[in-house]
């Protein structure tokens, strides 16, 4: 990629403050907006909004409607889109200010699903045999519209856990618009905890966890959760980053394909399928397992 002296000085200018070099990390991550942006990196609304149309001018940004929402997201297509990957690229994603400004954000309930194809493929994975349906469903995390949609119409009840009431909100009004039939309870957090699941009225035959397991720092917990609501029979889909999977010790070295095995294993599940699956610059590891032989649900009757 070569450009003229002065786009790049504008591009320089735009990401060499600090502020904006941490929005412009958490935008190429995933579509934000104001408020979720301004709650993670802790300044406020009217500082960040000015920080993103710097980055916005400069062409880094890009502002995505969603109904009455506003969301941004770093720029995919194009010379500006190959600086932010190279420049991102020379980060170091274990910095502990970065690593908080992400869990901030995951942890911030979304202002509303927005659509993208990364949801698609997602979705397409739990795609049931046409004419079918398994019985009860229970999803946590509700980051793909997509993935909401696909649970609700391969079920035949399907459950749907969204953390805060932002968040609650959105999966209502995304399901009252597309008419999507799936109950849907606000939660404290997006990890699935044990009333969660009481509340949600367990057991359930397919559980989706849509990177809601590893975002809170309790996927061994969640994970575990989630066994003793399973059928002895049932099937767990966990989607999550890449990044959220290599246990965030720089001092472990451990692949995310081997810890989710280990993890998997030590709560009782057998993998199934492991599935890389990577489009909108986003690296998720699509997971597919089974309760263990032996580690049928506790209390089924």
């Amino acid at each position: 990629m070569t450009v003229a002296p002065e786009t790049l000085t504008i591009w320089l200018r735009a990401a060499g403050e600090r502020s904006r070099l941490r929005l412009l990390a958490l935008c190429s991550e995933d579509a934000l907006s104001v408020t979720d942006l301004a709650r993670a990196i802790g300044q406020s609304e009217p500082r960040v909004s000015r920080h993103l149309k710097v980055l916005t001018a400069a062409g880094l940004v890009e502002r995505q409607r969603q109904g009455q929402w506003v969301q941004y997201r770093a720029t995919r297509v194009g010379e500006p889109a190959s600086f932010v990957q190279g420049l991102l690229g020379q980060l170091d994603r274990h910095d502990a200010q970065l690593a908080r400004d992400r869990n901030a954000a995951r942890s911030a309930a979304p202002s509303v699903l927005a659509p993208s194809r990364l949801g698609r493929a997602l979705a397409a994975l739990l795609a049931a045999p046409s004419g079918t349906r398994q019985g009860r469903a229970l999803i946590a995390g509700l980051t793909h519209p997509e993935v909401l949609g696909a649970v609700a119409a391969a079920s035949a009840a399907c459950v749907a856990l969204a953390a805060g009431r932002r968040g609650a909100q959105a999966a209502r009004s995304l399901a009252d618009e597309q008419g999507i039939a799936c109950r849907v309870l606000e939660t404290a957090t997006a990890a699935l905890g044990e009333g969660d699941a009481v509340r949600a009225t367990a057991p359930f035959d397919l559980i989706v966890l849509d990177r809601a397991a590893a975002r809170d720092g309790a996927l061994v917990r969640t994970l575990e959760v989630a066994r003793t609501v399973l059928v002895p029979q049932g099937r767990l889909w966990l989607f999550e980053a890449y990044e959220a999977l290599d246990g965030g010790d720089r001092r472990v070295v451990e692949h995310p394909l081997a810890r989710i095995r280990r993890v998997l294993r030590e709560a009782g599940f057998e993998c199934e399928r492991l599935s890389p699956v990577e489009s909108d610059g986003e690296h998720v590891l699509a997971v597919s397992a089974r309760v263990a032989g032996a580690a049928v649900r506790q209390g089924a009757a």
